[in-house]
């Protein structure tokens, strides 16, 4: 059938924790489920897909609740944009949070100091480039290269649709270094965006390849030797 594991939770409960980190009776466990849903596509529609407004490079969110407070915690590379002047745009979303939920929310951001190596910030920045129908196989090789540089031990990219216009959808995949995606203990982190061109949807597929877990390597550190990883570009032409 082909490898369809998603690489988040095939680590799931082993290497990876919840994104959703709270305990519930069975009688409230649908509700508050739905509830981390719409918190999510409100603040993904809010801060990274509003035209109004600069992307704000929210990578990730995370929920947690307890009795009296539900904790949403932002990992962006731009925590200026999420914050606002003197904290305005966080206290803004806090008052329509605890409007659409009903709770007590608490707002935390979490600065991403390489967003290089974050796979789901280079999905979505090749997908708004993409929109501006530039060379595709330059794009996505400057991208898995600009991961290997930053201390990436491998990194692959897969753009699928109609590329360049054609009549006929194919894929196009750069790869760089290592992905050991079948060994549990690599470090290995998945991202996926859309870009909605005038000729159709692309998909965007990145993979990024930081290391094994039990080598205590830290997003800060990064490896030098990792950018020496041979290339290989794949795709059909």
């Amino acid at each position: 059938m082909g490898h369809k594991t998603h690489p988040f939770g095939f680590r799931l409960g082993i290497t990876e924790a919840h994104r959703s980190r709270w305990y519930a009776p069975k009688a409230l466990y649908g509700e508050l489920l739905i509830e981390d849903h719409k918190i999510r596509k409100f603040l993904i529609n809010r801060l990274n897909r509003d035209p109004n407004r600069p992307h704000a490079g929210v990578s990730d969110i995370h929920i947690e609740r307890t009795r009296e407070e539900l904790k949403v915690i932002i990992k962006t590379a731009r925590p200026g944009m999420v914050i606002g002047p003197k904290g305005a745009e966080v206290d803004r979303m806090t008052e329509e949070l605890q409007y659409l939920t009903g709770r007590k929310v608490s707002i935390s951001i979490i600065e991403i100091k390489r967003p290089d190596l974050d796979p789901q910030l280079v999905a979505d920045n090749l997908a708004e480039q993409l929109k501006k129908r530039p060379g595709f196989r330059r794009l996505v090789k400057m991208r898995a290269e600009g991961a290997m540089q930053n201390g990436a031990k491998g990194a692959r990219i897969q753009v699928s649709g109609r590329l360049g216009g054609a009549e006929m959808s194919r894929s196009f995949d750069v790869r760089l270094g290592s992905m050991p995606l079948s060994t549990l203990q690599a470090n290995i982190q998945y991202g996926f965006a859309e870009s909605l061109t005038t000729y159709g949807i692309l998909g965007i597929k990145v993979w990024i390849y930081k290391g094994n877990y039990t080598d205590e390597m830290t997003e800060e550190e990064g490896l030098s030797t990792a950018a020496g990883g041979r290339a290989r570009a794949r795709g059909r032409r």
